[in-house]
């Protein structure tokens, strides 16, 4: 009991340093929630109900198109209009060792003494879609402590790994010519998400084209009128050349969310891929640990031999365990197993009803 006092002071304590702007007392925070666990999302409730301020644009684009260049530029726009800014940087792990060299920081070194900017490296370990785990969670710490603007620059992507445009409100593209592959931000799952185009280096040739083509797609996309038309717009961040026009288009966004409902539509997008995802990550993590579901106990074990010897489909192994995992929760081994009784549960949804 001592201890889970302890715990709860500590957490309450370096949320309430968050949300006075500690720029220390942040970065311990990103700490917790990359590690996870009980410490890390008891500080996330604890600061939850102090997000929702911020502006969080997504920033996406295949490798080599100088999406970390741009999000410096666009930053360094940003506070000279007096705005403070957060950039959670996503770098791709190391298949082998797990490790990441996080570069995007370099990128951005000058930055780094701007005590209106704070930028976060962190490493994919595994997961895909663009971002890491613990994406989310470091958004909403940023905001938590008064950040008005983040950036959320994902890893280098691919034609459908579009995991950014259930976290942002306006997700940028980034595209750059000279890659091989002319309409390589016309493919299927990126061209869609984007509120923003950039064609970046776009002092190369063959700029213009890619420009021409995107904006000649995104015609034959039928929308309604008052529906917001995503712009294309040329730039080059090495040289800090049409920066302010994209930093314009991305206000322009905010506005046309907040003016057409979208805003709270997106919202309520983005909090149910949250919660259904962390519902998917606890179910995996139950099924996988060594809590009598996963491979670690007997009756996981059991199915799972079973599928192996083809003596039960994978589909309804996975029926079963699901099965197991509900009768768990009536209960109360399963909201025991991740920290809650289960009359928190009740507390939280009522009485069950018959």
């Amino acid at each position: 009991m001592a201890d889970g006092t302890m715990m709860s002071d500590d957490v309450e304590t370096l949320a309430s340093q968050i949300v006075g702007g500690s720029t220390r007392a942040l970065a311990r925070g990103l700490t917790w929630v990359e590690s996870g666990g009980k410490r890390a999302e008891a500080l996330s409730a604890q600061l939850y109900p102090h997000t929702g301020r911020a502006q969080i644009v997504g920033v996406t684009g295949a490798p080599g198109s100088g999406k970390s260049t741009l999000v410096r530029s666009l930053a360094l726009v940003a506070r000279a209009r007096g705005r403070t800014v957060g950039v959670v940087a996503v770098d791709p792990s190391s298949p082998f060792s797990g490790g990441a060299i996080l570069g995007d920081r370099i990128r951005m070194n000058d930055l780094a003494l701007d005590p209106g900017v704070f930028i976060r490296s962190m490493a994919t370990r595994g997961a895909l879609g663009g971002l890491c785990r613990a994406a989310a969670d470091a958004v909403d710490l940023m905001d938590a402590a008064g950040r008005s603007l983040v950036f959320v620059e994902t890893v280098g992507v691919g034609q459908d790994e579009v995991d950014v445009m259930r976290l942002a409100q306006t997700v940028l593209v980034v595209s750059v010519p000279g890659l091989g592959d002319d309409v390589q931000a016309l493919k299927a799952g990126v061209l869609e998400i984007a509120d923003v185009h950039v064609v970046n280096k776009a002092d190369r040739d063959g700029a213009d084209r890619i420009v021409a083509e995107l904006r000649a797609m995104l015609t034959l996309i039928p929308a309604p009128e008052e529906t917001w038309m995503p712009p294309v717009l040329p730039a080059s961040a090495a040289r800090d050349e049409g920066i302010e026009p994209i930093a314009d288009a991305l206000d322009g966004h905010v506005a046309y969310l907040k003016t057409s409902g979208e805003l709270e539509r997106r919202r309520r997008r983005i909090v149910t891929a949250r919660v259904l995802k962390i519902a998917q990550d606890l179910v995996a993590e139950t099924l996988l640990g060594g809590e009598g579901l996963g491979t670690e106990g007997a009756a996981g074990a059991t199915l799972l031999e079973r599928v192996a010897r083809r003596e039960l489909a994978p589909h309804a192994c996975a029926r079963l365990f699901l099965k197991q995992i509900a009768r768990r929760t009536e209960g109360g081994e399963f909201l025991r197993a991740h920290g809650r009784r289960p009359d928190d549960a009740r507390r939280h949804h009522g009485p069950a009803t018959r």
